[in-house]
């Protein structure tokens, strides 16, 4: 892809390919004006960006792979759409915080807040690679399900959410104070060519136009990227539900994360 179109019309330009293994001094605490910018640029300058999480039971860090974009009350996939509410108001706050919400009463989403406050821009992050602090995060994801194999362990937002361990607690966050949560981002955004876009994960109705909102960005080719899937479809009842039933689906989205921003 040639670049990605941002919320303001404008296109992103290319940079360092992630591939290049930037050292760890390339990558810095962006400053309050690195959330100012449209959500779409943003959202590229967090893939491959590092999250640490540091807490007493010790740190984990996450590397970036897998994200999603939304752009407050233009966006009708984004919580923001109809206006500020309780549940939403950390979106229209200031920027560089996080939004943290529980999805379906099941497991929270990580919103990182961007743009000018008020505007409710936010990025889901979506997938990453544990890259400090396995054994914690895989123990913080045991208790929640099955962990598979490491590639797993943050492979769709509910996961990554568990990972780092934050829950409603760290609804409002701040990015920039570095207390306990240090985000770290590339000196130079992915290139173009090294990431890919699409449509949203589980949006539906004017929210789900590809063309409109290909505002899913993943780094092409990383096995932690979480799957794909549309919207939820309704199907017909033939009869009861069983139990059983409502538990596999109720793990399977647990599993998938699905949710919007």
């Amino acid at each position: 892809m040639d670049g990605v179109t941002g919320d303001d019309g404008g296109v992103l330009g290319a940079a360092a390919d992630p591939s290049s293994n930037e050292p760890a001094a390339e990558r810095r605490a962006p400053a309050a004006a690195w959330f100012l910018r449209p959500v779409l640029e943003v959202a590229r300058g967090l893939l491959d960006a590092h999250l640490v999480r540091t807490t007493p039971e010790g740190s984990v860090a996450l590397r970036v792979t897998e994200v999603e974009a939304y752009a407050g009350e233009t966006d009708p996939a984004s919580h923001a759409f109809r206006g500020p509410n309780r549940r939403n108001a950390t979106m229209f706050g200031p920027p560089g915080r996080l939004y943290v919400y529980r999805h379906m009463g099941l497991h929270h989403c990580v919103n990182v807040v961007c743009g000018e406050p008020g505007s409710a821009r936010a990025v889901l992050l979506r997938a990453g690679e544990v890259v400090e602090g396995v054994g914690l995060a895989t123990a913080r994801r045991t208790v929640r399900g099955v962990v598979r194999s490491p590639v797993d362990l943050a492979r769709g937002p509910a996961r990554l959410a568990d990972a780092l361990g934050l829950t409603l607690a760290d609804d409002g966050a701040d990015l920039l104070t570095g207390a306990g949560l240090e985000l770290l981002v590339r000196a130079h955004a992915v290139p173009a060519g090294a990431v890919a876009s699409g449509p949203r994960v589980g949006v539906g109705a004017a929210g789900s136009d590809a063309e409109r909102f290909p505002w899913r960005l993943w780094l092409g080719g990383d096995a932690t990227v979480s799957q794909f899937r549309g919207p939820s479809q309704p199907r017909r009842r033939t009869g009861q539900t069983s139990a059983v039933g409502l538990v596999r689906g109720r793990d399977a989205r647990r599993s998938s994360g699905e949710q919007r921003s």
